[in-house]
């Protein structure tokens, strides 16, 4: 059984508002990452934010899923494009990451467009970063053939 676990620092100074964080992951890949309210709820300007390291979690998650699942099926595809908006948003009850919007592009020989879409919606329900939304985020997929 396969089990892994990733970690991920931040340092926050300040208040909320006029404060700031720096994010390390541990994977070396990405270190002082800069992060802030207003990289949050305002601009980027060079800066990221918790949604925006869903919508990577979750677009790379689901386009390893879609993969496989296609692969099973007999039908591997060539390439994936795959983007996810992750939206932040004040709801009544404060808060929230209201939805991730996948949105997926293939090249996948010997499949026609309705069974691309039925690949995407298993991949969407099936992977565990939309697993780990499930409940809480409304997920959605779009998907066209290249």
């Amino acid at each position: 059984m396969i089990s892994a676990e990733r970690r991920a620092d931040v340092v926050w100074t300040g208040t909320l508002a006029q404060g700031n964080g720096v994010l390390q992951l541990h994977s070396g890949v990405a270190t002082d990452l800069p992060v802030t309210w207003a990289s949050r709820t305002e601009r980027s300007e060079g800066k990221t934010s918790p949604e925006e390291l869903v919508a990577a979690a979750h677009a790379s998650c689901f386009s390893m899923a879609l993969s496989g699942g296609l692969a099973e099926a007999g039908t591997p595809p060539d390439e994936l494009r795959v983007s996810a908006t992750v939206t932040f948003a004040q709801t009544d009850a404060g808060f929230r990451v209201a939805s991730s919007r996948l949105a997926v592009q293939g090249k996948v020989p010997g499949l026609d467009a309705d069974g691309f879409a039925a690949a995407t919606e298993a991949a969407k329900d099936g992977c565990p970063i939309s697993q780990a939304l499930k409940g809480n985020v409304d997920l959605s997929v779009t998907a066209s053939l290249m």
